[in-house]
């Protein structure tokens, strides 16, 4: 037998106290009265040797309680079969992902449970000199400090397993380090298993009880051009990450304070399902929405939050010799149209363009060049209609190479080109999706003489009977190039006259609006990528540049997180210690800039886990320092192990000793007491 702290027994002078009242028998001798004298010396005899035998007993319970309490607080325990001198400290990482709140076998949730377990490993590890709680950092705690501390941790969205090779946690090899967790499927893999490194690890997997669990897997809409007052379908699309079938689970959605959908959906286990409601944004403020479910007993993912802002007008510049397109694109609402004379380009215009139409130029100088670069750097869409007028095509040819196109080809020019039909268009092209109705046969297509062709494969969304491509797309730094192939002259087509124009016009207006944030964000995710307002971004650069100068609110809690602006683009690292979902104001100087969605990562929500079998298929035979501890019933399995490794604690057998020496005094002390009376009485009747 071992102790942890041998300087308590210096308590063991205590017992002398009891020796010392037994010698000096504080007790006065009571005077007793006979009307024989001659049964005197025999009542005496009598009473004396049994005072004498209760003392003695009542001393030995007294001074062996005294003992059981010293060696109490030396905390003894039995050294183990397989010596662990090496070992000095203790490493114990619990699992406070929000996938722990399923019901565990016995009582309460798993992440009670691995608390628990974690708390018994503290209490049955005598011979550890230190601690570490792998959750709260890369400290060396003490016993105490280590109790206090893992009463303190609460359930967040994060993958736990990270803390083990980030957050300069280094694994030591003098300690053992636990990993209590249920071991999700998409959060613990093998690779983890490679990270954990030559040290003794154990792994103590938790079973919970099976559970279907339907969460809100993605929402998206039909178009990301959400109008004013406009039905807009918003798809959403809903998942069981349980392992038990949920039937008739509902489902409701909200934007602000009204709800605006409700209905209900059955999904097997691993299976998604998919509903369209329709939606409208009453006014030009962001719109706060959320989808919510209703299941038990996992309800961390039952909130899915989401925003909707309203588009703003579509910014379009038209650059040519006159306008073509005013008439379609002045009177509309949606759009905000200028033209542009070639001889006179306003460049500050341009940078704030969404779509620029490059019309049959005569000349494209190297200063427009640029800025179309530009323009498709930041994300925005250019059409490019050629000049029939051979002395342009090489400022063209620089145009396309520089915009990525490669180089391209020319017609040779004739005085009546011969105009060719344009293909009817397919409705499953993604570009004319919802254009179409029903199509008849025999409609008549516009015609166009092209004059050039271009190397590089584009998607083509118009082309000729022949199979040559008319309009064709192409991708260009983060935006998108749009080629016609002929000219948009009378001489060369006549599609600006075709009812297909109007459409073609509106749908390349469109797709080049891009919304300036998502609707939602995961917490987990690190980074988000905004744009901030051009005017915003030109009359404040001095705050925008300042490290502090945005912040993330929600409620009281306000995060200053880590932060680079590069011209308009606003790029923030999402800390740690954000792990709560829900609305975060975006704020500069006090000013709201914006309200951003975050949810919780949706591998929390999927709740197939590993089981001891696998867990030990997966560690296989090359991994001879990790093994496999079920923790049991109660606990037991664990603490059988840590026996094996450090010893067994005997706190627990002293604790029962004194408290039956205790007793044991009583008793002694009440009954002896009664039959010494009762002889007494008989001896002097």
């Amino acid at each position: 037998m071992r102790f942890m702290f041998p300087w308590f027994l210096i308590g063991l002078v205590a017992t002398a106290i009891p020796v010392i009242i037994h010698l000096l028998q504080l007790r006065r001798p009571k005077r007793v009265l006979f009307t024989n004298n001659a049964f005197i010396r025999e009542v005496e005899l009598v009473a004396v040797r049994h005072r004498q035998l209760q003392h003695l007993l009542i001393l030995g319970t007294r001074v062996l309680g005294i003992v059981a309490l010293v060696l109490l607080f030396c905390q003894p325990f039995i050294p183990g079969k397989k010596p662990t001198d090496s070992t000095t400290g203790v490493d114990v990482l619990v699992d406070n992902s929000y996938s722990m709140q399923r019901r565990a076998e016995e009582q309460g949730i798993l992440f009670t449970a691995a608390a628990r377990e974690a708390e018994r490993i503290g209490k049955t590890a005598p011979s550890v000199k230190r601690f570490r709680l792998l959750n709260d950092g890369n400290a060396q705690l003490s016993y105490l400090s280590y109790m206090a501390k893992l009463a303190e941790i609460k359930l967040t969205s994060y993958n736990p397993f990270a803390k083990i090779h980030g957050n300069g946690i280094e694994p030591k090899s003098d300690s053992r380090r636990y990993l209590i967790s249920d071991f999700q499927k998409k959060s613990f893999n093998e690779r983890i298993l490679n990270e954990l490194g030559n040290g003794q690890t154990i792994l103590v997997p938790l079973t919970g009880k099976e559970t279907g669990n339907i969460y809100v897997d993605s929402v998206w809409l039909d178009d990301a051009f959400v109008r004013i007052r406009t039905n807009v379908g918003l798809h959403i699309r809903v998942r069981n990450g349980g392992t038990v079938a949920v039937r008739n689970c509902p489902v409701k959605v909200f934007l602000g304070a009204k709800q605006v959908s409700a209905y209900q959906v059955s999904v097997e286990p691993g299976q998604s399902a998919t509903q369209v409601v329709q939606v409208q944004v009453s006014d030009g403020a962001l719109a706060l929405g959320r989808v919510v479910t209703e299941d038990f007993p996992v309800t961390f993912d039952d909130a899915y939050y989401f925003t909707l802002r309203p588009a703003a007008a579509i910014r379009v510049i038209e650059i040519g010799e006159k306008p073509v397109l005013q008439p379609l694109y002045a009177n509309e609402p949606l759009f905000n149209y200028s033209f542009v004379n070639s001889q006179n380009i306003d460049y500050n215009a341009l940078r704030q363009a969404n779509l620029i139409f490059v019309r049959e130029l005569g000349q494209v100088d190297a200063g427009m060049r640029e800025a179309l670069r530009n323009v498709l750097k930041r994300g925005g869409s250019v059409v490019v209609v050629p000049s029939a007028a051979s002395a342009g095509h090489d400022s063209y040819a620089l145009l396309f190479k520089e915009l990525g196109l490669g180089a391209v080809q020319w017609e040779a020019q004739v005085e009546a080109p011969e105009l060719r039909e344009v293909a009817m268009p397919s409705a499953r092209e993604p570009f004319f999706r919802d254009v179409f109705g029903a199509q008849q046969r025999g409609v008549t297509m516009p015609r166009v003489a092209p004059v050039l062709r271009w190397s590089r494969t584009g998607t083509d969304i118009l082309r000729l009977r022949d199979g040559e491509s008319y309009l064709a797309n192409f991708a260009s730094g983060a935006g998108q190039v749009y080629v016609f192939s002929a000219p948009f002259a009378e001489k060369y087509s006549d599609f600006v006259s075709h009812a297909l124009f109007v459409p073609v016009m509106y749908r390349l207006a469109m797709l080049s609006y891009q919304n300036e944030q998502l609707p939602a964000y995961r917490l987990t995710q690190g980074t988000v990528n905004l744009k901030l307002p051009m005017a915003r971004v030109a009359g404040n650069h001095a705050e925008s540049t300042d490290e502090a100068s945005f912040r993330l609110v929600r409620d009281s809690l306000s995060v200053i997180p880590a932060q680079r602006v590069v011209g308009n683009d606003l790029r923030l690292e999402l800390p740690a210690g954000m792990d709560a979902p829900g609305f975060y104001e975006l704020q500069q100087r006090g000013k709201t800039l914006t309200t951003l969605a975050f949810n919780p990562d949706r591998q929390e929500s999927e709740l197939a886990v590993y089981s001891a079998d696998e867990l030990r298929q997966m560690i296989g035979p090359n991994r001879p320092n990790i093994r496999v501890v079920e923790a049991g019933k109660d606990g037991v399995g664990l603490a059988k192990f840590e026996a094996e490794q450090t010893g067994q604690p005997l706190w627990r057998y002293f604790v029962v000793l004194a408290l039956c020496c205790l007793l044991a005094e009583a008793l002694l002390i009440r009954f002896g007491r009664t039959q010494a009376g009762a002889k007494k009485v008989a001896v002097t009747a």
